[in-house]
């Protein structure tokens, strides 16, 4: 039986038309013995009218037939009584008064409804043990639709703008500067490692080097770190290198993709360019380096405020240089206790001994400081916060960075309770894109007593802050860009450093790496750029992010048609799994098991 049409194309036009459709039987309806089934393919729903009555075989054929079963018919086109047009469906008005019936495969009865609204009551680990299943569910098969045009809109993008895409390998040398990677042993080579690539980010350097001028990827990554809603192990992201640029052509050229890529899946017209906002900034104002602007509530800074103040854990905080911020909960007054325990609980698993509030409510400010606030004190958080009844103020005394931390992530779970109080409406669909630059290029790591790189070691300094390197490298800018969309880091990259001499040094001087590692790590690519390495930069996004706020899911996994649980499981595949001796012993490695 050959396939005629999809199950979303018959129409008024093809009346009395004979057509072969094939699928899965959505549902079953018996209507006083004429059969009518919803036949399902990945384009849509067609109504099959089955009348077993005059037809032995037919009848026989029904008895059999179950849910989600895989069949063909073959029947004519007709029209829908009146009065049972479904609107609903770009089938609604004909339904196909089926001749013949094959059956190719009977289903069992599914764990869960295939449909949306039951689906997504469903556990998530039950729908990734039976991940074959949840991906016939209409919004998922949506997803992966949108997944696909916006990897097209992309490659047509940058093909557009003389790009060539080039493979790079997905197995690398172990370079374990940033975060934790995947090791691969060799059987050939024993006791030596490869590591799956966290990113391309040496080879587009290196095709630089190579005269390509113009690169893409989509390329995939893989990071052994703790997953999260919006992390897994194995991702995929667009990645980009581009020679003789500077970061206003960085900016242009990703405002155009994105542009597109709204256009081409939303119909969406972004306004470019987008604004830009120095980390030091974001920080202050939003406590983190990824705001979310769809609401305000930002932070404002008290220090001078509180330097000289009776209130002891203000004042000894400022004249230890730690800085005193506060947020005004809008409406929040009616925290209950335990709300305000979780908020308290949040605050301390980032630094904070306890977390002080003022309450506004009956005309009164409500808190056990308060008492030690002085009318100026009172009158100056009023005038900045504008204080009104039923406003909640929440405090951090801290050194600067854990201060905007705590209050950076205390202004997001604000904006969840308000939202649920329906006292704030924040729409997925408001795209507030923005970039964030100026970021520091290194910071001091106590626990290792040196410098790191905050964006990684081959990101060039801002041109005038480079005398600074010997000085004081924390007050070195770093020609580093991020892209963030709504809370959510979509993608970041930098102009990278060139001249083989200034990355020794930052490798050997600034980040304090022992000669003999960065040649063994990083030898040929400081050797490469000997050889007239031009001036180059770029930036990844993170695809499956991307997909995920066109599709206006929170989760990546709802994006990525095989995911990994949070514990790094595959449910479906039923992996990691043990391996034989055999195997192990041909790799040349033993188990020790953790006590």
């Amino acid at each position: 039986m050959k396939r005629t049409h999809h199950c979303a194309q018959l129409s008024l036009t093809d009346l009395d038309a004979t057509v072969s459709l094939l699928g899965w039987v959505d549902t079953i309806r018996d209507q006083g013995g004429i059969i009518f089934v919803d036949l399902r393919d990945r384009k849509g729903v067609t109504q099959i009218k089955l009348e077993p009555r005059d037809n032995t075989q037919l009848g026989e054929q029904l008895k059999q037939l179950k849910p989600e079963s895989v069949i063909g018919i073959t029947g004519k086109v007709t029209g829908r009584p009146a009065g049972t047009e479904n609107g609903a469906l770009p089938t609604g008005q004909v339904e196909v008064d089926a001749t013949a019936l094959e059956i190719f495969n009977i289903s069992e009865t599914p764990p869960f409804p295939l449909d949306d609204a039951g689906g997504d009551k469903v556990n998530e680990d039950l729908r990734l043990t039976y991940r074959y299943l949840d991906l016939r569910r209409p919004k998922m098969r949506r997803n992966l639709q949108v997944r696909h045009r916006a990897a097209k809109s992309i490659r047509d993008y940058f093909d557009q703008q003389e790009f060539i895409e080039v493979e790079t390998p997905a197995l690398f040398k172990s370079t374990p500067e940033g975060a934790r990677e995947y090791l691969v042993p060799s059987r050939i080579h024993a006791g030596e490692f490869y590591a799956l690539s966290q990113s391309p980010q040496q080879f587009k350097q290196i095709l630089m080097v190579a005269g390509v001028e113009k690169y893409f990827q989509i390329a995939r990554c893989f990071r052994d770190e703790d997953l999260r809603s919006d992390r897994q192990m194995e991702f995929t992201q667009v990645d980009v290198e581009a020679s003789f640029v500077t970061r206003e052509d960085i900016y242009a050229l990703f405002e155009g993709m994105l542009k597109k890529l709204w256009r081409d899946v939303l119909d969406h017209d972004l306004p470019t360019p987008f604004p830009r906002m120095a980390y030091v900034d974001a920080m202050n104002r939003y406590g983190v380096d990824k705001p979310d602007v769809r609401f305000g509530m930002e932070l404002v800074d008290f220090s001078d405020t509180f330097k000289n103040s009776a209130f002891k854990v203000f004042q000894s905080t400022v004249a230890g240089g730690g800085v005193i911020k506060a947020i005004n909960g809008k409406a929040l007054a009616d925290l209950t206790q335990g709300e305000l325990k979780s908020l308290e609980e949040i605050a301390k698993s980032l630094g904070a001994k306890g977390l002080a509030f003022i309450k506004i409510e009956g005309g009164e400010w409500k808190s056990p400081i308060v008492k030690f606030f002085s009318p100026e004190e009172k009158a100056a958080l009023s005038e900045k916060l504008g204080l009104e009844e039923g406003d909640m103020v929440f405090f951090a005394a801290a050194p600067w960075d854990k201060a905007c931390a705590i209050l950076g992530r205390l202004r997001l779970e604000a904006a969840q309770l308000l939202q649920k109080r329906g006292k704030l409406t924040v729409r997925h669909d408001d795209w507030k894109f923005l970039w964030v630059i100026d970021f520091p290029l290194m910071s001091y790591d106590e626990g290792q007593n040196r410098f790191v790189a905050t964006h990684h070691p081959f990101t060039a300094p801002v041109p005038e802050d480079t005398p600074f390197l010997d000085s004081n490298p924390k007050a070195v800018r770093g020609q580093h860009y991020d892209v963030v969309l709504n809370g959510m880091e979509l993608g970041g990259g930098s102009i990278r450093i060139h001249q083989p001499a200034l990355q020794k040094k930052v490798f050997e001087e600034v980040l304090k790496i022992p000669a003999d590692m960065v040649e063994s790590r990083f030898g040929y690519m400081l050797k490469a750029f000997t050889f007239g390495a031009p001036p180059h930069g770029g930036i990844a996004f993170g695809l499956d992010r991307m997909c995920a706020l066109l599709c206006g899911t929170t989760s990546i996994r709802d994006v990525i048609a095989f995911p990994k649980t949070q514990k790094g499981q595959d449910l479906m595949a039923q992996s990691p799994t043990p391996v034989t001796e055999k195997q192990l012993k041909e790799l040349h490695i033993a188990i020790v098991m953790p006590e």
